[in-house]
């Protein structure tokens, strides 16, 4: 019973032992040790074991148990001690908790006379400054009473004195009265209940009418609206009057200007008017001219009449242009008839002109109160100033040589006075729209012209295909078209401008490059290019000529240089035109369509190359293939491709040496095209022996190899071939020689010959494996049972995406097949 109240007391002893790992790690840290009965995952018998690893070591165990003993005894000795001295712990604390509340008592006690000698004092220090508190209120009373007074008094004389003045015109003393008047009048804002102080107000209010009408009549009677200025030029009282109209009501400045603008403007309305000979297009420079002599007019005899903050010198400019633009728009619609594309370049031109001598010459600081606003202000890049700084043809020649990211000059600000009197001509673009498209229309028939009578370009194996000189002038034509709208409109005539390029691409397109591509003829007549490109087995195509050869990459190179170009037309166009209307220039179609231009020339160029090559593969299947005897050199039909090969490979690569993508889609086409041909005719041999089917096999290791070399074949530059055109050769000759190996492979035991089917060739299909059977020669009654055993053998393909990854593995990896062919290659070797 002892015993289990003994284990009970150790288990509870346990348990309370038991530290969280924070509080383990806190005591560490606190009493750092490295004694093994300190650790909280102490293992005694570990312990044990460290103390005697070995039998010998029991031999001094009782000096380890004596050391333990010892070690027991000082931590009781250290534990009696702690508690000892922990008994009176709780009586000390209690006793400083007892001497620290008395302290904050008597803290407390002191804070509390404190705080009452605070509020004495300060009742004190109040009584003694109330007094004081009251002198000052009386002190600014007084001042503010005084103050007031005597600007009542400035107020009352100023007004006698403004009336007075205002009788007798004296314009230069009442600017600086009235000014000084209105500030005074300010303090008096609060005041205004004040029947006295509202009267004097009333009476600047009255002046100050009475100054407007005044001034306004010494205007009137100065620059009558009709007749003759009054001779003398401006007087000093009229310089004085707009000194006080910058100080009254802005409506008598603004009445000021208006009248004097008209009357000075009057003249102009009268020369120009709608059916006089100088009011036409052709004489528009008369009107810019006019205007250029009153400016200078102006400033001679009235330029120190009007300040300079008012700035007449540009409002009667700007006014002048809003009056122009609404004459030239009404004589434009009457005789719109009349408007030729030369005589509206000029006028379009001679405006500009006058709108950039505008810009030069005043900031437009006055526009913002006119009618200008209206106007929509062109993006920066349609400036026809910063146009010629940066020089068309410098942008000519960056989209040429295609620098599309080339670093650009900075900008310089917009022209404001841009479209004040040109956006007029913008209902009449029109003309010029109708103009350009006649003019391309022109050009293109120029281009099938000159085509017809140079022929076709020289060969070229030095520098790559020629691009037709014809592709260069028309995007030269279209740029310089494009920044001369951009001059003239950002907006709608730009739209339809992009729509004649649109057109025009379209036509290029087809009468220049598709039109001229070379037809080839077969023993049925003629064939179109849509028919060029649907393969038809057994037709005699002819073989196209060099300078055939040549054309279709000329044409090829320039229809590459024209999809390069448009895309840089696009995004030049999108630079010109306002923005909201940029989702409208879209040449996508355009692009498209040189696109298919080049696809169809690449397509004649491998269609040339593939039909040249079938007489030989044609000849390959009709050999009697079980009648070979022995293993020899390639067989002559090789010999036919690799000389077709050599002839048109190099001279389509060093005439497309400028466009090597192209090159390299056209040899991707070419051995996707000619191994299915390939392979097809190979199945078309038979029956076949097995020398017969080595010497195949040899045959399709040379065509390998020079398929794989084709890219370089008779270059003196020997370059890699691109990874895409090595693997689809590599995938599609490896195919060939495991049919070829399949053939060769003896059909007895048939488990064996059909396993070892489906592991070179991983085709599941049955109509392949009875061209294998056919080829080698079986009878009818063997292939039944060979089809039979091939479909119970089939592997059963997994669901899902396991089905692509398993039979890929079944495929031998092209080391494997390159040791297999090394092998082949000495076998024959031997053999010969």
């Amino acid at each position: 019973m002892m015993e289990e109240e003994d284990l009970e007391f150790v288990e509870e002893l346990e348990a309370v032992l038991q530290l969280t790992p924070d509080v383990q790690l806190a005591i560490e840290q606190v009493f750092p040790s490295q004694d093994p009965l300190d650790r909280a995952d102490f293992n005694a018998v570990e312990y044990i074991n460290t103390l005697f690893p070995t039998e010998q070591s029991l031999a001094n165990i009782d000096e380890v148990v004596n050391k333990i003993r010892l070690k027991i005894r000082r931590l009781d000795d250290n534990i009696r001690t702690v508690v000892r001295g922990q008994t009176n712990v709780g009586q000390d604390g209690r006793q400083a908790l007892e001497e620290a509340q008395k302290a904050i008592q008597q803290l407390f006690g002191k804070i509390k006379d404190i705080k009452d000698k605070a509020e004495k004092s300060e009742q004190m220090v109040k009584e003694i400054t109330r007094d004081i508190k009251q002198l000052d209120h009386a002190k600014r009373h007084l001042t503010t009473s005084i103050t007031t007074l005597n600007h009542l008094h400035m107020l009352a004389g100023g007004v006698d004195s403004l009336e007075a003045m205002t009788r007798r015109r004296q314009y230069g003393e009442v600017a600086n009265l009235l000014q000084g008047v209105m500030n005074v009048l300010e303090h008096f804002h609060k005041y205004m209940g004040i029947p006295q102080i509202r009267q004097l107000s009333e009476r600047v209010k009255a002046a100050q009418t009475e100054l407007g009408q005044q001034i306004l009549a010494d205007f009137e009677e100065a620059f009558p609206s009709q007749g003759t200025k009054r001779p003398g030029g401006p007087s000093n009282v009229l310089r004085d009057a707009c000194l006080i109209a910058n100080i009254l009501d802005p409506r008598i400045k603004q009445e000021i200007i208006k009248k004097f603008i008209k009357q000075h403007l009057s003249e102009y309305l009268v020369l120009f008017q709608e059916n006089q000979d100088v009011a036409w297009l052709d004489k528009i420079d008369r009107r810019y001219a006019w205007i250029k002599r009153q400016l200078v007019d102006y400033e001679e005899k009235f330029g120190r009449m009007f300040p300079r903050e008012w700035y007449m010198t540009e409002r009667i400019a700007v006014e002048f242009c809003h009056v122009t633009r609404t004459e030239l728009a009404k004589i434009m619609r009457t005789r719109a008839k009349e408007i030729e594309v030369k005589l509206l370049l000029f006028a379009i031109q001679r405006t500009t002109n006058f709108e950039g001598f505008l810009a030069k010459r005043f900031s437009g600081c006055t526009l913002t109160d006119g009618a200008l606003k209206k106007l929509e202000s062109p993006p920066p890049s349609t400036n026809p100033f910063l146009e010629d700084e940066s020089t068309p043809e410098m942008e000519e020649l960056a989209m040429e040589k295609g620098d599309v990211d080339q670093p650009k000059k900075p900008k310089a600000p917009d022209n404001p006075f841009h479209g004040i009197v040109s956006k007029c001509f913008e209902p009449h673009l029109y003309v010029y729209i109708e103009s350009q498209d006649k003019n391309l229309g022109e050009l293109i028939d120029r281009f099938v012209a000159d085509f017809k009578a140079q022929g076709p370009p020289k060969p070229n194996t030095d520098e790559g295909g020629a691009v037709l000189p014809s592709c260069a002038d028309l995007f030269v034509y279209y740029k310089k078209c494009m920044v001369q709208c951009s001059q003239l409109s950002t907006g709608e005539p730009m739209i339809a401008l992009s729509t004649i390029f649109q057109k025009y691409l379209r036509e290029y397109a087809w009468k220049i490059l598709s039109g001229n591509l070379p037809k080839t003829t077969s023993s049925s007549g003629g064939l179109t290019i849509s028919s060029l490109l649907k393969e038809k087995e057994g037709s005699e195509a002819a073989k196209f000529t060099l300078e055939e050869l040549c054309l279709i990459c000329s044409i090829l190179s320039t229809a590459e240089y024209c999809l390069a170009t448009t895309q840089q037309l696009e995004e030049k166009l999108k630079e010109k035109v306002d923005v909201s209307l940029t989702e409208r220039i879209n040449l996508t179609g355009e692009m498209d369509t040189f696109s298919t231009v080049i696809s169809n020339s690449i397509q004649l160029l491998v269609q040339d190359l593939d039909a040249a090559c079938d007489p030989a593969l044609t000849a390959m299947s009709k050999m009697q293939w079980q009648n070979v005897e022995h293993v020899g050199d390639q067989s002559p039909y090789v010999t036919s491709v690799i000389l077709h090969i050599k002839q048109n490979v190099p001279i389509i690569r060093d005439n497309l040496a400028s466009t090597r993508k192209y090159f390299t889609q056209f040899c991707i086409k070419f051995a996707n095209s000619f191994i299915p041909k390939f392979i097809t005719h190979l199945f078309k041999c038979k029956p076949i022996s097995m020398v017969g089917a080595e010497q195949l096999l040899l045959d399709t290791h040379s065509l390998k190899m020079v398929l794989l070399d084709l890219p370089s074949i008779g270059s003196q530059v020997v370059r890699k071939a691109p990874a895409s055109y090595t693997k689809i050769v590599v995938k599609g000759m490896t195919r060939a020689e495991m049919i070829l190996k399949v053939v060769m492979a003896p059909h007895e035991p048939s488990v064996v010959f059909v396993d070892n089917y489906i592991k070179l060739l991983t085709d599941c299909n049955t109509e392949t494996f009875q061209k294998i059977l056919d080829m080698k020669g079986l009878k009818r009654s063997e292939q039944s049972s060979m089809l039979e055993l091939f479909r119970q053998r089939l592997p059963t393909p997994p669901a899902g995406p396991e089905a692509s990854s398993s039979l890929s593995l079944l495929a031998p990896t092209p080391e494997q097949e390159s040791s297999r062919i090394r092998k082949l290659e000495k076998l024959i070797k031997k053999r010969l």
